[in-house]
């Protein structure tokens, strides 16, 4: 059930990433409340039976909602995501919203076994290049326009800053999509971008982190973490680039 606000996104083209599940599950489900009528949700994950019940669950009198199921780790991923979007006119909306959600934790061992470069490859493939091409891709799609407004949100984490053992990939990965984002602040002051560390969620890679590393801290329904973020969102009042903490706000 959605609330009541007095604030919404506007007539928003809205691209979310790692859609299926956890936060980007819980983050389309409450996005969709604050979607003018008429806006566009692309929803675009490897799994379609997750992506088709996660629609269903969407307001589609409202909304038009796609389901993208699409390996981000590939250039065929990427691009049949772009080919999704395109196919809306620029002119419909005045908001173009992409949440890079989509990541993975990749195999957690020791910085010296990592001794396969194809292995290490195809996780930063998925992890950053398509990150990096996705947005790109839809900001060539979109580009700046009077009356536009475009966000980029990257789903950041503490370990982009924090060392943790036996994850010299997701930390390093983590770490390069910070700087990317940053670096896209930098060269497009029309693009508001925010790199967002939503804490430590209730989800299945924070229970492998623990599983793996022993590291526990209390874990956060994603409900109240996605609820910052829209907040942010909302108010809009974030410095573009900046990276912001879930327990900073």
């Amino acid at each position: 059930m959605c609330d009541a606000s007095t604030k919404d996104l506007g007539r928003c083209l809205c691209v979310i990433t790692g859609a299926s599940k956890g936060f980007g599950r819980s983050l389309a489900q409450q996005a969709a409340c604050v979607l003018q009528t008429g806006s566009v949700m692309l929803l675009v994950a490897r799994t379609a039976r997750l992506l088709q019940e996660l629609k269903a669950e969407l307001n589609t009198d409202v909304l038009v909602v796609h389901c993208v199921e699409a390996d981000l780790g590939t250039a065929g991923g990427v691009n049949k995501t772009l080919e999704v979007a395109k196919k809306e006119n620029v002119n419909d909306f005045d908001h173009v919203l992409l949440i890079n959600n989509a990541g993975s934790l990749g195999a957690m061992s020791q910085f010296s076994s990592f001794t396969d470069q194809a292995e290490v490859n195809a996780y930063y493939s998925f992890n950053i290049s398509s990150a990096l091409a996705l947005t790109g891709g839809v900001l060539q799609a979109f580009p700046q326009r009077p009356g536009l407004r475009r966000t980029v949100i990257n789903l950041s984490s503490v370990f982009a800053h924090k060392p943790l053992p036996l994850s010299v990939l997701y930390c390093t990965a983590k770490a390069a999509r910070d700087m990317m984002f940053k670096v896209l602040a930098e060269e497009e002051p029309d693009v508001k971008v925010l790199n967002y560390s939503p804490g430590p969620m209730d989800t299945e890679m924070q229970k492998e982190i623990f599983q793996q590393t022993g590291v526990s801290r209390e874990l956060l329904p994603c409900q109240k973490s996605v609820a910052k973020l829209l907040k942010l969102l909302l108010d809009n009042d974030f410095c573009s680039g900046t990276r912001l903490d879930f327990f900073d706000l």
